[in-house]
């Protein structure tokens, strides 16, 4: 009732949108949302069988898995108060039944937009394997922009069978003949299809229509009101043997050929070719996501991400200041100090001068690292010649103390390398 809050406050009902035996749908705010919604209410106590609270749960789980813009979509559905809940969105639009109340009948251009709308909505249906089984007026909505929606799958069947053994459901007159003996097949949703266009064209319920034994007679019943294509149309889609009846909605050339503002010229191909393309490629996307979901539980999916490559220099700098500390600031000045108690103090002399170059080159390692340039004087790194050696030693004979010698041993002269290649 108008007023009632859901859920925790979540929806609260604005105004009651139809009435049953077992329940009723309202209108109501999603708050969260901030938007209109219907809410679908079964009163499981009332319930006359545990099949009428199958086809409660039923209807929740077959909309929770459909998504087309001809059908509503599914929000969610609890239980409050001993009462199951159904929220779907809530189409905008008026039901055929409306219409049938103030007697107002549709136009052939309607019927043939019905047509196609149904067309497309029963090949998505029947290939999820749904049989509405209650198509009828007051389930068909009509928009402003002249789209059909189909609504209340109250009575859906979601796993069809070949040999029937479904219970009787549906509504007089709109009814396949299979239906009475508990069989629903998709052809029985075609059927009520044009029950429904043929009522909405002439005014009439269609047990109020004229009949050639257990078929309405299309003709008799359209004659001066539409063209011969939609007549044929209609009268392969209420064929009472469903062996002899057209299996999907037919479509007047006229209506294929028509181009109205709001009709897609894409439309022209069949709807069920169309679907099977689309359920096929959603089959594809599914399985793509799947091995993806799958190579990421193995850990086959990770992204390798290069390393930088700033990373490495700095790495290698490091590694080479590391090196230099080692080998030429302790390694190399204690072998030649240990070689020196043997040979002289020149080698002890060259240790010092190794450890000296050893700390201008861990310097300029650091310069580097930190982005700073080299300096001229630390570009290179020069080792004692045997010129060098020879003129130190030769400086100490003349009286000069042997670190002053060494000290003051500069560049190694032209001579100087020509005797040390010699």
């Amino acid at each position: 009732m108008p007023g009632e809050v859901l859920r925790e406050g979540r929806y609260v009902v604005t105004q009651t949108l139809g009435e049953g035996s077992q329940g009723a749908t309202f209108e109501a705010v999603d708050k969260k949302e901030g938007r209109l919604v219907a809410v679908k209410r079964f009163d499981v106590r009332g319930a006359k069988t545990w099949k009428d609270v199958e086809l409660a749960e039923r209807e929740a789980r077959v909309l929770a898995s459909l998504e087309h813009r001809s059908l509503p979509a599914y929000i969610e559905h609890f239980e409050e108060g001993g009462r199951l809940y159904l929220v779907m969105e809530r189409i905008e639009g008026e039901s055929l039944a409306s219409r049938q109340k103030r007697r107002e009948r549709l136009t052939e251009g309607e019927v043939m937009r019905l047509l196609r709308d149904a067309a497309e909505a029963l090949a998505y249906l029947h290939g999820q394997g749904v049989v509405h089984r209650d198509l009828k007026p007051g389930n068909i909505l009509q928009r402003s922009d002249g789209s059909f929606a189909f609504v209340d799958f109250g009575a859906v069947r979601d796993r069809m069978k070949p040999e029937g053994g479904s219970t009787v459901v549906g509504t007089f007159g709109y009814m396949a003949p299979e239906q009475f003996q508990g069989r629903a097949l998709p052809s029985s949703d075609v059927y009520a299809v044009a029950a429904t266009c043929v009522a909405m064209l002439t005014g009439m319920q269609p047990e109020e229509l004229p009949h050639r034994g257990l078929a309405i007679d299309v003709r008799a019943a359209l004659r001066g009101r539409a063209s011969e294509g939609l007549v044929s149309a209609l009268a392969k889609m209420l064929e009472p043997d469903p062996e002899r009846r057209a299996a999907r909605v037919e479509i007047p050339r006229e209506a294929r050929s028509s181009r109205s503002p709001s009709w897609d010229a894409s439309r022209d191909r069949e709807p069920w070719d169309r679907y099977a393309v689309r359920l096929a490629r959603k089959e594809a996307r599914r399985a793509r996501r799947n091995a993806r979901r799958a190579r990421r539980a193995t850990g086959r999916d990770r992204k390798s991400w290069p390393i930088p490559f700033l990373f490495v220099v700095l790495v290698g700098l490091a590694i080479a200041r590391v090196a230099v500390s080692v080998v030429m600031l302790a390694v190399v000045p204690l072998a030649l100090g240990l070689l020196s108690l043997v040979f002289g103090r020149g080698l002890r002399h060259a240790a010092r001068r190794v450890s000296g170059a050893g700390e201008r080159a861990y310097d300029a390692l650091n310069r580097a690292a930190a982005g700073g340039p080299l300096e001229p004087s630390e570009a290179k790194v020069r080792v004692e010649s045997a010129g060098d050696v020879r003129d130190a030693r030769a400086r100490v004979s003349d009286g000069e103390s042997e670190d002053e010698a060494w000290d003051e041993a500069g560049e190694p002269t032209e001579e100087a390398e020509r005797r040390d290649r010699r």
